[in-house]
C-alpha cells in the first residue's frame, strides 16, 4: 500500500500541470466536486502548501543564503520590480477591467512559486540559489505584496493592505516557520525523510483544490463572457510570464551570473506563487460582501487561476528546453572529440 502511495506521489510531482488543468476541467463541468473550496478553506490549503515548503528548508539552506547576500538581494529586487510593473503595464496595454487588472497585479506582486525550485533543478540551474530566492521573496511577501498592490491597483478598488499583511503572515510565514522547525528537530529521522519526499505531491494536490475552487466561483462569469474572456486573460498571462523569464534572464546577464544562475533567476522571476494570489483575491476582492455589491469582483480570480496552471506548464517547458540545449551541446562536443 505504501509503495502505491509513493508511486502516486511521484506521478503527481512529475505531471503537476496536467493534474492542475484536469482539476479546472472537472470543476467547470462538475462544480459540486470543488464547491467546498472557498474562504477559510482556501487559506488553510495554502497554509498546508507553505508548510510543505518549510519542511524542505534546512539549516544548510540558511547558511547558503548568508554566503551570497548580493545575488540574493539582486534576485529579490528583480522579483518585486519586474513582475509587478510588467503586470501594471499589461493592464494598460490590454485595457483590462479594474478587477481583471487587480488579478494580474496580485500575481505579479506575489513571491516566487514553490515549484520553481523543481524547475530550476530540471533546467540544470543553481538549486541552492533558487531555494534561497524563493525563501527570501516569501519572507518579504507580508510587506511587499500588500504595499505594491495598494500602490498599483485601481484607486476605485478598496485594498485592505493591513488585512493582506496579516493574512500572508498567518498562511505563509507561520507554516513555513513551523515546517523549518520540524525539519530542524526531526530531519534526521527516516520517517520524516519519507514525509519530506512526498511534499511536492502535497503541494500539487493543494494547488488542484485551489484552482478547482476558483473555477467554481468564476464559472457564472465564464458562461456570461464566453471564450473571449479566457483568451484575453490567457494573452495577458502569457505576456506577463514570458516577459518575466526574458527580463529575469537579462538581469542575470547584466550582472554576469554564470549560466546556472541566469537560468535560475529567469525561472524564479517568471514563475509566481499564483496559489497565494488566488487565495488573496478570494479573501480580499472576491469575498461575498464585495461580490454582493459588484458581481464582476469575481473576475479578479480568473488571472490568478489561469496563472496557476500556465506558470506550471511554461516553467516545466522552459526547464526542459534548457536541459535539451545542454544535451545537444554535450553531443556536439563528443562528436568533435
Amino acid at each position: 500500500m505504501f509503495k502505491i502511495i509513493k508511486a502516486f506521489c511521484r506521478l503527481l510531482s512529475n505531471y503537476a500541470s496536467p493534474f492542475v488543468i484536469a482539476s479546472a476541467i472537472v470543476a467547470f463541468f462538475v462544480p459540486v466536486a470543488f464547491g467546498w473550496v472557498h474562504g477559510n478553506v482556501s487559506s488553510i490549503i495554502l497554509g498546508v502548501i507553505m508548510l510543505s515548503m518549510g519542511l524542505t528548508i534546512s539549516t544548510d539552506d540558511i547558511r547558503n543564503l548568508m554566503k551570497q547576500p548580493l545575488h540574493i538581494l539582486l534576485g529579490a529586487v528583480a522579483q518585486y520590480t519586474i513582475m509587478p510593473f510588467v503586470a501594471f503595464g499589461l493592464t494598460k496595454v490590454f485595457g483590462l477591467d479594474p478587477y481583471l487588472a487587480v488579478g494580474i497585479i496580485l500575481v505579479g506582486c506575489c513571491p516566487g512559486g514553490v515549484s520553481s525550485n523543481v524547475m530550476s533543478f530540471l533546467a540544470h540551474g543553481d538549486v541552492t540559489y533558487s531555494v534561497s530566492m524563493t525563501m527570501v521573496s516569501t519572507l518579504l511577501a507580508p510587506i511587499m505584496t500588500p504595499l505594491l498592490v495598494l500602490w498599483l491597483a485601481d484607486t476605485s478598488i478598496d485594498v485592505n493592505a493591513k488585512g493582506m499583511f496579516l493574512n500572508i503572515l498567518y498562511v505563509t510565514i507561520a507554516p513555513i516557520t513551523i515546517g523549518f522547525l520540524c525539519n530542524y528537530f526531526l530531519g534526521k529521522r527516516a520517517v520524516f525523510k519519507e514525509i519530506q519526499s512526498n511534499m511536492p505531491a502535497v503541494s500539487v494536490i493543494g494547488l488542484m483544490m485551489i484552482v478547482g475552487g476558483v473555477v467554481v466561483t468564476v464559472r457564472p462569469q465564464l458562461f456570461a463572457n464566453g471564450l473571449s474572456l479566457i483568451f484575453l486573460v490567457l494573452a495577458v498571462v502569457f505576456c506577463h510570464n514570458a516577459l518575466g523569464y526574458v527580463l529575469g534572464y537579462g538581469v542575470g546577464r547584466l550582472f554576469k551570473f554564470n549560466t546556472a544562475k541566469k537560468r535560475t533567476i529567469a525561472i524564479e522571476v517568471g514563475v509566481q506563487n499564483a496559489g497565494m494570489a488566488t487565495v488573496l483575491a478570494m479573501a480580499f476582492f472576491a469575498n461575498p460582501e464585495n461580490v454582493a455589491k459588484n458581481p464582476a469582483a469575481v473576475l479578479c480570480m480568473v488571472p490568478c487561476a489561469l496563472s496557476c496552471a500556465y506558470h506550471s506548464i511554461s516553467g516545466t517547458v522552459l526547464a526542459n528546453i534548457f536541459a535539451w540545449r545542454d544535451k545537444r551541446r554535450e553531443s556536439c562536443d563528443n562528436k568533435k572529440i
